[in-house]
């Protein structure tokens, strides 16, 4: 399956939720916070540094339940800003 190219305004989403999760994740390990969500820890590294700009539903729901973030506040993260709109 080949994979759409995503738009300036998709990467940066990516990077505003890799962001977060980085930032709430705190002095936790990768493998801690990615054994805990079900994931690989390669998934997580690559969710953090944007490289998977869009990551499947339930991975960033695993992710949030582990972190302790809500869903609506993640979900407002993926809105894309005016800026990003007019790239």
């Amino acid at each position: 399956m080949v994979r759409p190219i995503l738009s300036p305004a998709e990467r940066e989403r990516g990077r505003r939720l890799g962001a977060t999760l980085r930032r709430a994740r705190g002095d936790r390990s990768m493998v801690d916070v990615a054994t805990a969500a079900g994931i690989p820890v390669e998934t997580l590294r690559k969710i953090e540094t944007g490289r998977i700009a869009t990551p499947a539903f339930f991975t960033v729901a695993a992710l949030g339940g582990v972190l302790g973030l809500d869903l609506a506040e993640l979900a407002l993260i993926a809105l894309p800003t005016p800026a990003a709109e007019s790239a």
